[in-house]
């Protein structure tokens, strides 16, 4: 099975479109959020959630983010196009 964006644009994508909450750099929170998603057949994405969290701020941008991204290339299994779960992190370092 294989599902991407066309490998490394997801990446690319987020550092491009991330931006850092402003509220959250007082306290400079920093990791990474793990976001977990379903790539549908026809590559859009549904079931959106935080499963690993930093702060409510920055949950909120890294699911802004992943659901700003352009459609993905979906799975095929036996040459069948299929629905297929994916967890992309998404990390946050102040500037």
């Amino acid at each position: 099975r294989d599902s991407s964006t066309s490998r490394g644009l997801g990446d690319v994508y987020k550092r491009q479109n991330l931006r850092y909450p402003e509220i959250c750099r007082e306290g400079a929170a920093m990791g990474r959020v793990n976001v977990v998603f379903i790539v549908n057949e026809d590559g859009s994405l549904s079931d959106i959630k935080v499963i690993r969290s930093i702060s409510p701020e920055l949950d909120k941008e890294a699911i802004r983010v992943v659901k700003s991204m352009p459609k993905w290339n979906p799975a095929k299994q036996n040459g069948k196009v299929v629905k297929m779960k994916y967890v992309v992190p998404v990390k946050f370092r102040p500037e």
